[in-house]
């Protein structure tokens, strides 16, 4: 069965976070006594806690487990030129990287406006010409987004007119079929002798004219 690992992460309630360092610490300097009574070994502890009080273990001296800690690290420098040289280079990356990072921050600030009274002509030519540089690029980006923009909305205008046409149609399809008679339904025109006669005749029967 494979268990996951256990994600640790700081005890954001003060209270909590203080108990569970007391337990913590009481339990690795227990540790670290019953390692150095068990194996024979020289153990060396030492705790900061959060607000800066120390707290130590050393089975024999302290001061003497320093001294021999960092005589051990020198000797491991020196046996090992490759990790010494590494770090040299890491140094050394470091230091110009941060360079990097000033002139880059002074630049930064010189064409926000800041700092210019100690820039000479030559430099003060440099930024206008930078800014303008960028004023292009920007103005270049906004015509090109507001281009994308007129293609979008022509071409929505072009969906809608199509929706339009499409619905007229409809509309005028549905009416013709509204207008056509229905199945079954005649229509024809009276013969002359149903036609009602609605002559005023004044008089007697046998005397009107035939």
């Amino acid at each position: 069965m494979v268990r996951g690992k256990i994600q640790m992460r700081r005890i954001e309630n003060a209270t909590s976070r203080q108990v569970t360092f007391s337990k913590r610490r009481n339990g690795l300097l227990k540790k670290a006594y019953e390692l150095s009574v068990l194996c024979d070994a020289e153990v060396a502890v030492i705790i900061f806690s959060q607000k800066g009080r120390l707290y130590e273990f050393s089975s024999s001296n302290m001061q003497s487990a320093i001294e021999r800690y960092r005589e051990h690290a020198k000797q491991v420098e020196t046996n090992n030129p490759e990790l010494e040289q590494y770090m040299q280079n890491l140094k050394q990356d470091a230091e110009s990287m941060a360079k990097k990072i000033e002139l880059l921050e002074v630049s930064q600030r010189k064409l926000l406006g800041q700092g210019l009274s100690s820039c000479s002509l030559d430099e003060i030519l440099e930024i206008d010409s930078q800014l303008e540089k960028s004023l292009k690029s920007i103005r270049a980006r906004k015509a090109q987004i507001f281009q994308e923009q007129i293609e979008e909305l022509k071409e929505r205008e072009k969906q809608l007119l199509e929706e339009n046409a499409r619905l007229s149609q409809k509309d005028t399809r549905q009416w013709q079929l509204s207008a056509q008679p229905s199945e079954g339904v005649t229509y024809s025109q009276s013969s002359p002798s149903s036609e009602v006669e609605t002559e005023l005749f004044i008089g007697l029967p046998e005397m009107r004219c035939s």
